[in-house]
C-alpha cells in the first residue's frame, strides 16, 4: 500500500512552497485543488453536472466554473455548498486514489487544504503534516498575492478550522514563519524521516 503523508495548512501558510520542495526531492505530490480546477475547467468532468444542478449562470462564457459567483453562493447557502461538494468530492477522491496507486515514489504527499475537516482524507493518511505560520502573516501573504481585502481573507480563514485545531491534529509541523531556505531545510529533514517510515511500513 502507498505510504501517504497528508499535507495541509491554512490559506497563505505556504502549503504550495512545501509541496514544491518535496517534489524537488522526487516525491509525487497529489494536489486536490489542482484536480478540482481541472474538473471545473472547460470540458472538465464536473461541468455537465454543475450546469444541471446550478444552471449556466454559474459557468463562464468559456464553459468553466465561475469561481467568484459560486463562492458567493456557497458562502451564503450551506445547502448549495453541500450540493456542490456532492458533485466534486467523489470525483476528486477517485482521481486521488488513481494517482496514489500509480505513484512510483517512496511515499506520496497528498495536499488537501481542508484535510483536518475531512474525515475521509484524514483516514487515508499515515501521517498529517501541517504547514504553520502566525495568522497575521497568513493574512499579509494572501492579501499580497491575491489582492483581496483583509476582511475577505479573514472570512475565508473563518471557514477553516482554527490554527490550534490544525496543530493538535498534526503528526509533524513545518514552521513557515521565516524564509524559503528555512522551509526547505525542514522539508529535507522530514523527507529523510518519511523515507524511513515508508520503508518500515509506517
Amino acid at each position: 500500500m502507498t505510504y501517504i503523508v497528508g499535507l495541509t495548512g491554512g490559506i497563505g501558510s505556504g502549503k504550495s512552497a512545501a509541496a514544491q520542495a518535496f517534489e524537488e526531492l522526487g516525491i509525487v505530490v497529489i494536489d486536490t485543488d489542482a484536480i478540482a480546477h481541472a474538473l471545473t475547467a472547460p470540458g472538465g468532468a464536473a461541468i455537465a453536472p454543475i450546469r444541471a444542478a446550478f444552471g449556466a449562470d454559474y459557468l463562464t462564457a468559456e464553459g468553466a466554473l465561475s469561481r467568484a459567483r459560486m463562492r458567493e453562493l456557497v458562502f451564503a447557502d450551506a445547502a448549495k455548498k453541500r450540493q456542490l461538494e456532492a458533485i466534486l468530492h467523489p470525483m476528486i477522491r477517485a482521481q486521488t486514489n488513481e494517482l496514489a496507486q500509480a505513484a512510483r515514489s517512496a511515499y506520496v504527499i497528498l495536499m488537501v487544504p481542508l484535510l483536518i475537516e475531512s474525515r475521509d482524507y484524514h483516514k487515508r493518511c499515515q501521517r498529517i503534516l501541517v504547514v504553520d505560520c502566525p495568522e497575521e502573516l497568513q493574512l499579509a501573504r494572501v492579501i499580497a498575492r491575491s489582492g483581496l481585502a483583509a476582511e475577505q481573507v479573514r472570512a475565508i480563514m473563518a471557514t477553516q478550522v482554527s490554527r490550534e485545531t490544525r496543530l493538535a491534529a498534526a503528526d509533524d509541523v513545518i514552521d513557515n514563519s521565516l524564509d524559503l531556505a528555512n522551509l526547505r531545510r525542514q522539508v529535507e529533514a522530514l523527507h529523510a524521516r518519511y523515507l524511513q517510515l515508508a520503508a518500515a511500513g509506517g
